[in-house]
């Protein structure tokens, strides 16, 4: 990810002062981040991905720019770990402006992601694998037992979380389209 950010700010003509003002994130940060010293959270990627009008799957390098890209395990980029045990890791993605990535998550029992939100119109498509996922979306619940799935808007902020007290499994794509669309409901 620190070569990737170094050569698309590069790209992009930004100094990191500019991209730092662009972005939202700190200076220190961007540095530590090219430095490869920094282990920042998927908000501070997305901020620097959008500011650079890339992917977030472009900036960890597992987007696909070929007809076919087959991703093995081991290149997946896992960009969050929660305090007892969870995981966030992107799988595959496309390029920008139209981002559509795919996503494992595990969260332990008691374990909760929260996300600040998206750009307007992304939607969220959820299959739980194993386990029951309370997805919180603005101020409601909804609980989803293992073999469901989701469509969820999730422009706002939203949280993912294992109430239970086994293992929760689940993939999501996310998909945050660009392009003028007649219909954005779920």
């Amino acid at each position: 990810m620190s070569q990737n950010l170094k050569t698309f700010r590069r790209r992009s003509g930004l100094t990191l002062d500019e991209l730092s003002r662009k972005s939202g994130v700190s200076k220190g940060m961007l540095v530590e981040i090219e430095k490869g010293t920094a282990n920042p959270s998927i908000a501070i990627d997305c901020r620097a991905a959008t500011a650079l009008g890339v992917s977030v799957a472009d900036f960890v390098g597992v987007a696909a720019s070929v007809p076919v890209r087959i991703v093995p395990p081991e290149d997946a980029s896992t960009l969050w770990r929660g305090r007892k045990g969870g995981s966030a890791t992107l799988l595959v993605g496309t390029h920008a402006p139209d981002e559509i990535e795919l996503w494992r998550r595990v969260l332990s029992p008691g374990e909760m992601f929260e996300s600040p939100g998206h750009s307007p119109g992304t939607l969220e498509l959820l299959n739980v694998e194993s386990g029951v996922l309370t997805l919180k979306l603005a101020d409601s619940e909804h609980v989803v037992a293992a073999g469901s799935s989701v469509l969820a808007r999730t422009e706002d902020k939203h949280a993912y979380m294992n109430c239970g007290d086994e293992e929760l499994r689940f993939v999501m794509a996310v998909a945050e389209l660009q392009r003028p669309r007649v219909r954005t409901n779920p």
